[in-house]
């Protein structure tokens, strides 16, 4: 139902590397940021928008009910020290519910926006985080991937991930890669994250004396 993704605001997913948190209005200048990068505008296919539309991009996808968005963190950086998530953001990971008639069907997309955390494994195990919580809370029994023909690292990391490529669109250059999640690949990717910690974003967040008026 249209609550469905909005599951995700108080969801924390702590994996080795990765971590997971709800995409909120503190994280908006260094996501706002990093989308000045015109290279990160041809991944992603994004426009850039000023600093004003981005918090209102944020406001609109923390109340949509068809897309589940976290913004990836470093786990080292963010649990080490009591820095900000900001300090520590590498990227993000997105959930939509593309197509109304089923509601089992995730579009899967992941953006590891730091350059020196790239062909580390972050995308790979945020991308697994993501896929398990859509399977286990979000009721998805199927994923899709969308990427543009020239991104062969990120076609590559889906492909082992178990996808397989369905549709190529040669008008946009971009690959469509699918994974439906049967009992074998729904047990293997819950071996794959039974490291994944699941914790309140908002208890972890909020350090004695810091709490948000």
């Amino acid at each position: 139902g249209a609550q469905a993704m909005r599951t995700n605001q108080n969801t924390v997913l702590q994996g080795k590397r990765a971590t997971l948190v709800p995409y909120t209005s503190a994280h908006v200048p260094r996501y706002h940021a990093w989308m000045q990068s015109e290279e990160l505008q041809r991944l992603t296919a994004s426009e850039p928008l000023s600093l004003e539309q981005e918090y209102e991009m944020q406001r609109s996808w923390r109340d949509d009910a068809d897309k589940c968005t976290f913004i990836v963190l470093d786990t080292e950086r963010w649990s080490g020290q009591a820095r900000g998530d900001e300090d520590c953001m590498v990227g993000d990971v997105n959930l939509f519910l593309t197509d109304p008639e089923d509601p089992t069907l995730g579009e899967i997309e992941i953006m590891i926006a730091e350059p020196s955390y790239r062909g580390r494994g972050f995308g790979k195990e945020a991308t697994l985080m993501m896929m398990s919580y859509g399977v286990t809370d979000l009721g998805i029994t199927k994923f899709e991937a969308k990427i543009g023909q020239e991104n062969e690292a990120s076609i590559c990391m889906f492909k082992k991930l178990h996808f397989k490529e369905v549709a190529v669109n040669s008008v946009f250059q971009e690959v469509t890669l699918r994974l439906d999640v049967n009992d074998q690949e729904r047990q293997w990717l819950l071996d794959q994250t039974n490291h994944v910690e699941k914790k309140s974003y908002i208890e972890v967040k909020q350090p004695a004396g810091e709490l948000e008026t």
